[in-house]
C-alpha cells in the first residue's frame, strides 16, 4: 500500500519500517532503536549490519568516533562523494544502538544519499537504520509497486511523490577505515 509523505514520516517516527527511494536502490528504513523489525521483515541474518542514513554529514558524525586527524580524512572523503552512493564504515561511538551491528564489530556504516526526497524525509525523522528493499538473498526491488507487493504490511512512499524516478539500481560503494587507510568492501556506484 502506498502512503503520502507525511504518513511515511509519522510511521518512521512511530518506529514502523518504511520504504522510500534513494539514489541507488529503494531503502527499508526504521528508527535505529527498532532494528529488530527490519531484520524480521527482511528475514535477514543478525550478523549483517545495517547502514545509518542521514540527511547531512552533521546528522551522522555523533555516531562515529576517531582522532582529529582521522576525522579530517573522513571529512575529505565526504566532501568528494556526499551526498552520494558511498557508505563509510567507521569506528562506532557509544551512541550507536547494538541492533545496528549485532555482531558487535565496533563499526558503523554511514551514508548521505543524493536523493532530494530521501534527504527531506531524513531531515525530519533524523537518521534511520537502512538496508535495501528486498528479502535477504534476493535482488533489490526497484519499484514501489514491487516493494508493496512483497511486503504488504509495509509503509511504502507513494511513487507519485517522487514522480516514479528510480535510483541507479547499483548498490553503494562501501569502504572501511582501517586506522590508516581505506579498504574497499564492496565496489558499487562510486568508483574508488
Amino acid at each position: 500500500m502506498f502512503f503520502a509523505y507525511n504518513d511515511i514520516v509519522n510511521a518512521a517516527k512511530a518506529g514502523s519500517v518504511v520504504s522510500f527511494p534513494t539514489d541507488t536502490v529503494p531503502a527499508l528504513a526504521v528508527d535505529p532503536q527498532k532494528t529488530e523489525a527490519i531484520y524480521h521483515l527482511k528475514q535477514r541474518s543478525l550478523d549483517k549490519p545495517l547502514i545509518l542514513m542521514g540527511a547531512s554529514p552533521d546528522d551522522l558524525w555523533d555516531y562515529v568516533e576517531g582522532t582529529p586527524d582521522e576525522q579530517a580524512i573522513w571529512q575529505e572523503m565526504v566532501n568528494q562523494h556526499w551526498p552520494g552512493a558511498l557508505t563509510l564504515v567507521l569506528p562506532a561511538s557509544a551512541k550507536v544502538p547494538a541492533g545496528m551491528n549485532p555482531r558487535g564489530s565496533g563499526t558503523l556504516g554511514i551514508r548521505v544519499p543524493d536523493c532530494a526526497i530521501a534527504q527531506k524525509l531524513l531531515s525530519v525523522t533524523g537518521p534511520l537504520a537502512t538496508t535495501s528493499a528486498n528479502r535477504s538473498g534476493e535482488p533489490p526491488l526497484r519499484e514501489a509497486a514491487a516493494i508493496a507487493a512483497a511486503f504488504p504490511s509495509l509503509c511504502v512512499l507513494d511513487p507519485e511523490v517522487y514522480q516514479n524516478r528510480l535510483g541507479s539500481g547499483l548498490p553503494s560503494t562501501v569502504v572501511q577505515w582501517t586506522g590508516g587507510d581505506w579498504r574497499i568492501l564492496r565496489q558499487g556506484a562510486v568508483e574508488l
